[in-house]
């Protein structure tokens, strides 16, 4: 019997639609990201079985998709086949290969972003959203200890930075009842919230004596991913390079940057050595950090303004973003800034760029007028909130789960040049915290393959970081923590910048004259966060579309 092709394309829809539902089933904070709300009252469970679970999902997928003749379906939902394919594939590969969840708990982190998500985002009045948060919390003690029984294989580094998350939670969560109490959120609500609250500083507790009696004096477990382990990362996320080749285009990026910043340094000031220049660039900043905060929105206001009147991409419909600080419970792991996308079903989607206050007096200097106008473009426009906020507006429900990192970090480090070239705060201050930001993702590439293949140490990876960038002490040890769990994520914002750059010039040449700026950066946005090499056919599907036929 012969299947239509629209046919096809409708079983391709119901098996995604049953995939898609699987997952926040399995994932309910995961739903909450995205704005469907009927899971808010639950939490991931953190057991082994959880585990098994995921995987046992993952490899059904795989087989399923297998089972569809991708040459028979559309050109758009045939690349949606191969992404649920590489997105299971490298997930795979992460619990049964890799298996950092056998290496740490993570659960104050879990919790913490289950509770951020509902308390930051405006989709409902307060005390329905507080209604959640309770449930959530109440259910705590108990993933803490399913996290504990899963933990078999500790390491020693990320019991100790999970300790460190764990002093921050009840800060947060006394953020919380301050609100309840704040609002005038019903009396038996406020009660609710503060006994589930001790509930969680009882688990914690409980939680911080295991890691530091059982975990931390006994753990054996080894951080690093392995050469043969990162090698397989690598091709698993189909990079189009070895880790050599990207190791190579690092350090030729990190000594042709380091000349280019010389160079400005010279222009800025010529009595001045480099490292003075630098540290006058760095005491520029905002007297005190609520002032910051407002220069991080003056920042970002600018360029979206630059990015319409440049016509340099498409807005989306609905566009709303906040700056406001870091979390208590996520500032030993984001030392400057970072960003969270909005959520698609939300009635009114918000991004939240949220900024770290400074731990220490000289961390204030991070926060100079130079770097915050270079981390506003990566964070907001046109970096990560508008490349979040387009793919949202994509139908596919394969590409709202779809998190390539070379694609995302890629673009938004991709932009801080782009804005730059076209004149975006291209003063040599800007410049000198723009090559700045390269030196950094440079170094990035060099430290993830490097400490991933045991070739170099960590305190001798934060000493190399600090050397290279200029970075206070305290943000370094904050980044290289990040990076022992998470290899081959660091080098994708230079090396996925360097993939979306050569795809720029192959695109050009083939469109010719009818090539424009805005077509590029509009396809690639709204197209959906994929790996870069499958961002390749949203061109051919544009260019040629009659591609199904053929």
């Amino acid at each position: 019997m012969t299947v239509s092709p629209s046919d096809l394309d409708a079983r391709f829809d119901r098996i995604v639609e049953r995939w898609f539902r699987q997952r926040l089933r399995l994932q309910p904070e995961l739903a909450t990201f995205l704005g469907i709300h009927d899971y808010d009252h639950l939490l991931s469970s953190a057991s082994r079985d959880a585990v098994e679970e995921e995987v046992q999902l993952l490899r059904d997928a795989i087989v399923e998709m297998e089972r569809l003749p991708a040459g028979d379906l559309s050109a758009e939902r045939s690349l949606d086949r191969d992404l649920v394919l590489h997105e299971s594939r490298l997930r795979l590969f992460q619990l049964t290969e890799r298996k950092a969840w056998a290496a740490r708990s993570d659960a104050a982190e879990t919790l913490g972003e289950a509770l951020f998500l509902l308390f930051a985002r405006d989709f409902a009045p307060l005390p329905e959203r507080l209604e959640s948060i309770a449930s959530r919390m109440e259910a705590a003690p108990a993933m803490f200890a399913d996290a504990r029984r899963r933990v078999t294989d500790p390491v020693r580094l990320w019991a100790e930075f999970e300790l460190e998350g764990d002093a921050a939670l009840p800060a947060f969560l006394d953020t919380i009842l301050a609100a309840a109490r704040s609002e005038r959120a019903p009396a038996t609500l406020v009660e609710r919230l503060a006994r589930a609250a001790n509930g969680v500083r009882d688990a914690l507790d409980t939680h911080d004596r295991w890691l530091r009696d059982d975990v931390i004096p006994h753990a054996e477990g080894e951080w690093h991913a392995g050469p043969e382990r990162f090698e397989e990362l690598v091709r698993l996320r189909e990079l189009e390079a070895s880790g050599d080749e990207i190791l190579a285009i690092g350090e030729e990026m990190l000594a042709e940057s380091h000349a280019e910043r010389d160079a400005i340094c010279a222009e800025i000031d010529p009595t001045l050595s480099p490292a003075e220049v630098g540290d006058a660039v760095k005491d520029d900043h905002p007297a005190t950090f609520p002032e910051a905060l407002e220069e991080y929105r003056s920042a970002m206001d600018r360029a979206r303004r630059f990015v319409v009147d440049h016509n340099l991409a498409t807005m989306p419909d609905q566009d709303t973003l906040i700056v406001t600080e870091t979390p208590s419970f996520l500032r030993h792991m984001i030392p400057f800034a970072a960003y969270y996308e909005p959520a698609k079903f939300d009635a009114v989607p918000v991004g939240t760029y949220i900024v770290t206050p400074p731990a220490t007096p000289e961390m204030m200097r991070e926060h100079n007028y130079s770097s915050i106008s270079n981390t506003s473009v990566h964070e907001a426009y046109p970096g990560h909130h508008l490349q979040l906020a387009a793919a949202s507006s994509n139908p596919s429900l394969v590409r709202l789960l779809s998190t390539a990192p070379e694609f995302a970090e890629g673009w938004a480090f991709y932009t801080e040049r782009m804005m730059k070239k076209h004149g975006f705060d291209n003063t040599p201050r800007h410049r000198y915290a723009q090559l700045t930001d390269v030196i950094w993702r440079a170094t990035r590439i060099i430290l993830d393959v490097q400490l991933h293949r045991g070739q170099i140490g960590f305190e001798e990876a934060v000493d190399r970081l600090v050397a290279e960038t200029g970075f206070e002490r305290p943000a370094a040890l904050a980044e290289v923590k990040r990076y022992t769990s998470t290899p081959t994520y660091q080098l994708s914002y230079l090396y996925g910048r360097h993939m979306i750059e050569r795809l720029k010039h192959d695109v050009e040449r083939r469109m010719g004259p009818a090539f424009s700026l805005k077509f590029f950066h509009d396809t690639l946005i709204y197209g959906g966060t994929m790996p870069v090499s499958h961002a390749r056919r949203l061109f051919e599907i544009k260019l040629q579309p009659d591609a199904r036929d053929r």
